[in-house]
């Protein structure tokens, strides 16, 4: 039992480095485009961070399979390099009791993977849709960032508001250009502009005290008309249907007889399975040679797992176009679940295969041709040499 909970911890702690790793990058990644969207206007600055807290539970159901896979291969493998393993073998720990001992926290991953893939982040995936259908609904008014000239209906106008009152919501200073009926430049100026809701109407951005200028560029005849309430009818927004198959509960999939819902819901099944199987393959790999170095195995076995996830998303796209049936998302975890036993139980025809790998090559300065002849001069050299 010491010797488990040994060696658990250190595959958890390896686990947890290079998860909270790899989920950093992701999510500093993904952090900047969503300030680009809110820098925009397509996004309001007080949701980026809780859209982005939304998005991690679909991050982490990929990053820990990952996380644990390279958490075994650097934690056992330190544990070969300083031989730490040897006296454990000593001690009787066979390489097969050690994969036994690496099934615990293979479990624990994968217990959690199970609850993030068919709980968590499908409802992650939905309030963050949510909250994009809300900003997408938004109308131009709203969308308005005060200080900044915006472009608006797609580059036909262009707004700007100096100021924003935050107890009635209306805007101060407003300046609008954009082409009349005839396509001719119209600029409105107003010294504020709210939102209306007219029964019957619709929705009016409402501009007071302003001016309105119609012209045409090269020419003097430009008119200029004054007005105490200038009207201009706002689009109906319409809230976005959340539609995406992501979002969808794991408990409506298994009634749902479409090819991407089946797609979906055994590609959600499958990754607790993936990080388990490759719990059984990364033990066999993290064996190290202590000539080879620690990371002498870590490039030849992430290209296993880089495989092994990529046949399965391959596979998913092939489901959801209906090319292939489901059998074979399962069939290519039987095919790597049969590659871990290989490794398991031929270890030792493995071992001889690893440990014809070239170690890194090791850089020495050169000495100086100087140093070399007053090294191997005659006081140097042993008797009977000349």
């Amino acid at each position: 039992m010491i010797i488990f909970r040994y060696l658990s911890r250190e595959v958890l702690i390896s686990t947890t480095a290079v998860t909270a790793v790899l989920l950093l990058i992701i999510t500093s990644a993904r952090l900047i485009k969503y300030l680009t969207e809110a820098a925009t206007g397509k996004l309001d600055a007080d949701f980026v961070l809780l859209v982005l807290a939304y998005r991690i539970p679909g991050f982490l159901e990929l990053l820990l399979p990952l996380g644990l896979f390279l958490g075994i291969l650097l934690g056992f493998g330190r544990l070969y390099l300083e031989s730490e393993m040897v006296v454990l073998r000593a001690c009787g720990v066979s390489h097969k009791r050690l994969v036994v001992y690496a099934l615990g926290p293979a479990v624990l991953i994968s217990a959690i993977v199970a609850g993030i893939s068919l709980m968590v982040a499908p409802w992650g995936v939905g309030e963050a849709k949510t909250i994009f259908a809300q900003q997408d609904a938004r109308s131009e008014l709203e969308l308005l960032t005060p200080g900044r000239f915006q472009s608006q209906s797609n580059g036909r106008q262009v707004t700007y508001a100096q100021s924003l009152d935050q107890e009635s919501s209306a805007l101060q200073e407003v300046f609008i250009a954009q082409r009349n009926e005839d396509g001719h430049p119209m600029l409105l100026v107003a010294q504020s502009a709210s939102q209306r809701s007219i029964d019957g109407q619709g929705r009016f951005l409402v501009l007071e005290n302003g001016y309105r200028v119609d012209g045409q560029p090269g020419k003097a005849d430009y008119s200029i008309t004054q007005y105490g309430e200038y009207g201009i009818r706002l689009p109906e927004a319409q809230a976005a249907d959340i539609n995406e198959i992501e979002a969808v509960p794991t408990l409506d999939l298994f009634n749902a007889t479409g090819a991407e819902e089946r797609a979906q819901l055994h590609w959600r099944l499958s990754l607790p399975v993936l990080a388990f199987i490759v719990t059984l393959i990364a033990v066999p790999l993290s064996r190290t040679n202590p000539r080879q170095g620690r990371f002498a195995k870590l490039i030849p076995s992430i290209i296993i797992y880089l495989l092994y996830v990529t046949l399965l998303t391959a596979t998913r796209s092939a489901i959801e176009d209906e090319k292939i049936g489901v059998w074979a998302l399962w069939g290519i975890h039987l095919g790597f679940l049969a590659l871990a036993a290989n490794l398991i139980f031929a270890d030792r025809f493995w071992e001889a295969v690893f440990s014809r790998l070239p170690s890194l090559p090791s850089f020495r300065k050169r000495k100086p041709d100087s140093e070399v002849d007053a090294e191997t001069g005659p006081e140097n050299r042993p008797e009977g040499e000349a």
